[in-house]
């Protein structure tokens, strides 16, 4: 009789616990993420799409790249210096991160540091009582504007450089000052760039990211090795084609030329998450110089293309004059640049679609169909596939407005990288034809199309391979009145 009811008993728990998780399974469960991950700081980093440099300092004065270290600090003298000009700037062109060089390799500081006095303190400009940064910080914060800060390892003028240790210890005093006066600091940057000619010295880099992180906690600080964000390997403000958010750190090093190709495409196996940052100024130079105008509007657009359309961040340089103003063409190139971008995204033809898919994670009303694709959160809601094991994964879209069909010459994917990168090769249809095809994806891949508008009813958009699931977080099919191609291949 004991052996019965011991039987029924494990019967009735196992119906139990049947019936239990029958009801769990009416919720589905996102898919397991694919590592690595960003972190906060790097997701909303990416989220800004486009950041601005400030490349200002002596070398405003003497019509130079690289300042010999010789300079006066007479010579620094802004009388019109408005850095609400520079922030009004920034925000009328949707940036909302403003890097400054604090100090470039000629050594000269924009702040008042005490240890050295090679700095604003020993300048005209404010009677020797002016703090670049500080009025930087004042003007952007109000606005909602984070700020940067460069602190070149390079320094021509001081004379510890050379010696390993005087150096590295005056090189973190400075780094203190900067990160425990002026508030929040949202990025850093570092180089490894110096002249051939410079002494050979080590730079303590791992001590210094250390004392950033243990001053900033929230800061992303950026070189050719991260630990957060890493250089695109150019200064012309374009990724690869192919473009990974992912790379192995431990093949990077900081000033080492060979690795650029690397830098430029990330690594599809690495395992650390080090998103690419384009740098490219809006003059020839990164300083200003009299002799030098802005790009074209439509230069910009190819950079746009090629760095925030490639899975990266465009840091792009506005460098101000010696009167301490950005000058006034490169605030209305700016604005035409915003403009330009705003009129080419504000309207997606897609949203006017039927929408099919190739499968959907928990059917019907699971939370990851196809209508995520066309909402706002371009980071958290995401369409998701079926996890079968099939490798056919694709989005429809389809007019149903007029004989007429859909009419662009872009088309914009991006994925939910909060769980990882995963798209490794893509090919867009239209009407049966393929119109454009790619790699990686990542946060934000745009085709600009090289054979110029098409005309169509359906738009399919095949998922080739990638690392586990796709998970599409959102898909656009506008239209952009500035491109005019010539013959030229789809990017």
């Amino acid at each position: 009789m004991a052996k019965i009811w011991c039987s029924l008993w494990i019967i009735t728990c196992l119906q139990l616990c049947t019936i239990t998780f029958s009801k769990l399974e009416l919720v589905p469960t996102p898919p397991l993420p694919i590592l690595p991950l960003p972190t906060y700081a790097q997701l909303k980093w990416q989220q800004r799409e486009i950041i601005m440099f400030l490349h200002f300092g002596v070398n405003t004065f003497t019509d130079s790249e690289w300042g010999t270290g010789h300079e006066s600090p007479g010579i620094f003298n802004p009388v019109g210096l408005d850095a609400n000009q520079w922030a009004r700037t920034a925000s009328d062109s949707g940036i909302s991160l403003m890097i400054l060089t604090a100090k470039h390799h000629d050594g000269f500081c924009l702040w008042p540091s005490k240890y050295t006095d090679h700095s604003v303190a020993n300048s005209p400009w404010r009677n020797g009582h002016g703090d670049v940064v500080h009025e930087l910080v004042d003007a952007a914060n109000p606005r909602g504007i984070d700020v940067g800060l460069y602190l070149s390892p390079w320094d021509r003028h001081d004379r510890r450089y050379g010696h390993e240790i005087a150096y590295n210890q005056y090189y973190l005093a400075q780094l203190q000052e900067l990160l425990s006066r002026y508030g929040g600091v949202k990025e850093i940057w570092f180089d490894g760039n110096k002249g051939k000619n410079a002494p050979n010295m080590s730079y303590y880099f791992t001590d210094w990211f250390s004392m950033v992180k243990e001053l900033q906690s929230s800061i992303n600080i950026f070189s050719d090795a991260g630990p957060d964000v890493r250089w695109v390997g150019n200064e012309q403000g374009f990724a690869g084609s192919t473009c990974w958010s992912t790379i192995n750190r431990t093949s990077l090093s900081i000033g080492n030329a060979s690795i650029e190709d690397y830098l430029n495409k990330g690594d599809p196996k690495g395992t650390d998450w080090l998103p690419a940052e384009c740098d490219v100024s809006i003059r020839d130079g990164w300083f200003w110089h009299k002799s030098e105008s802005p790009k074209r509007l439509s230069k910009l657009l190819e950079i746009y293309y090629n760095s925030v359309g490639r899975n990266c961040v465009l840091l792009l340089n506005v460098p101000p004059n010696p009167t301490g103003l950005i000058a006034n063409e490169d605030v209305k190139r700016l604005r035409e640049f915003r403009s330009a971008i705003d009129t080419i995204f504000s309207t997606n033809l897609a949203e006017k679609c039927s929408v099919k898919v190739s499968s959907q994670r928990g059917g019907k009303g699971g939370g990851f169909g196809p209508e995520n694709m066309l909402d706002n959160d371009h980071l958290w809601t995401y369409w998701a596939p079926r996890d079968d094991g099939k490798e056919n994964h694709w989005i429809e879209f389809r007019s149903t407005g007029s004989d007429e069909g859909l009419r662009f010459n872009v088309i914009r994917i991006q994925e939910a990288i909060g769980l990882g990168q995963r798209i490794k090769r893509h090919d867009i249809y239209v009407d049966g034809k393929r119109v454009a095809n790619g790699t990686t994806v990542g946060h934000k891949r745009l085709h600009r199309l090289g054979g110029g508008v098409v005309h169509g009813k359906i738009v399919r958009i095949k998922i080739g391979d990638s690392r586990g699931l796709p998970l599409i977080s959102s898909i656009g099919l506008h239209f952009d009145p500035f491109w005019h191609p010539i013959g030229q291949p789809s990017q």
